[in-house]
């Protein structure tokens, strides 16, 4: 049952939380913005304390803002295990890919796992090999998806009061097609996602062009999650 008020107001989060307006305008992704946002958790050990805050883009991409903050805090102990949870607006870039996995390699307690909204300029062969490097390093890389979306809100935002559930609904579509890219860059696969910008750079449109490949490697329910695919179809 949905509350009837905001977040409550002994919340320590309170002040780091963002307004819905930036979450709905930074997460949707059927739409391009240009500022990337990054909603993070960290847990410490077996503590059940979770330290959450935001952070966005300034003359470094948010990812490298972030390491760099870390590992400056006092209470950054590299000793002592560490998971963080990333939820992305935007996909690391190539550059911000390899900060992560080095930033990794110096503290081997730190376990990360990201979930993203959009894939960054995910036709350049860079931004691909480094998601892919990312992942083979041990990071979790996962498109969000309507659980995510409704933790980040209840978590995360700001929201009115009475509006404790009233997270955005956006169209899984979106959410099934930068899964289905995700997987061909997981797996060396070529890019089938083909996004081009419309209506001053806001909404987007796509076309989905699948090779022989694609379906010799892509499991058939991926494919089929997108809606665009129709039964029956030869596997070849």
């Amino acid at each position: 049952m949905a509350s009837d008020r905001g977040p409550p107001a002994g919340d320590p989060t309170l002040r780091r939380r963002i307004e819905p307006w930036e979450f709905e305008f930074s997460f949707d992704p059927r739409k391009f913005c240009k500022e990337a946002c990054l909603l993070y958790e960290i847990r410490w050990g077996n503590s059940r304390d979770v330290w959450r805050h935001s952070g966005k883009n300034t003359t470094k991409h948010v990812e490298r803002n972030f390491i760099e903050k870390i590992a400056s805090e006092r209470y950054f102990c590299p000793s002592i295990s560490c998971s963080i949870f990333w939820y992305l607006s935007w996909s690391p870039c190539w550059e911000c890919s390899k900060a992560i996995r080095e930033f990794l390699n110096q503290h081997p307690n730190v376990t990360l796992v990201i979930y993203i909204a959009r894939l960054f300029q995910h036709m350049d062969p860079q931004n691909r090999q480094g998601l892919k490097d990312l992942f083979l390093s041990g990071v979790t890389i996962q498109v969000m998806r309507a659980p995510e979306y409704d933790y980040c809100w209840r978590n995360f935002v700001n929201y009115p009061q009475g509006k404790e559930a009233h997270w955005p609904r956006y169209p899984p579509l979106w959410m099934n097609l930068y899964a289905l890219e995700l997987y061909c860059i997981i797996s060396s696969l070529p890019p089938c996602l083909q996004i081009s910008r419309r209506y001053q750079n806001q909404l987007i449109g796509f076309r989905l062009i699948l090779r022989n490949c694609h379906y010799q490697m892509i499991p058939p329910y991926i494919l089929l999650a997108t809606g665009m695919i129709q039964l029956p179809v030869t596997w070849r």
